[in-house]
């Protein structure tokens, strides 16, 4: 499995896990966090993550060093 395929697998569903906590555990009171503001900051991660996968994907695979 290449780097741009493990990221375009994690991506999304760090994405959409973060955007389940944001959409609907807005409410729950945790004592370190705060589950939609966790949500926000994984929907970010996991935007970046695609990207990143998707960059890859389109730069091809490595050269020899």
């Amino acid at each position: 499995m290449t780097r741009a395929s493990r990221n375009l697998l994690a991506g999304p569903a760090t994405l959409v896990a973060g955007l389940a906590l944001w959409l609907f555990a807005g409410e729950a009171d945790l004592p370190v966090v705060m589950p939609a503001k966790l949500g926000v900051v994984l929907v970010c991660v996991g935007g970046a993550e695609t990207l990143l996968g998707l960059y890859r994907a389109a730069r091809g695979p490595a050269g020899p060093r």
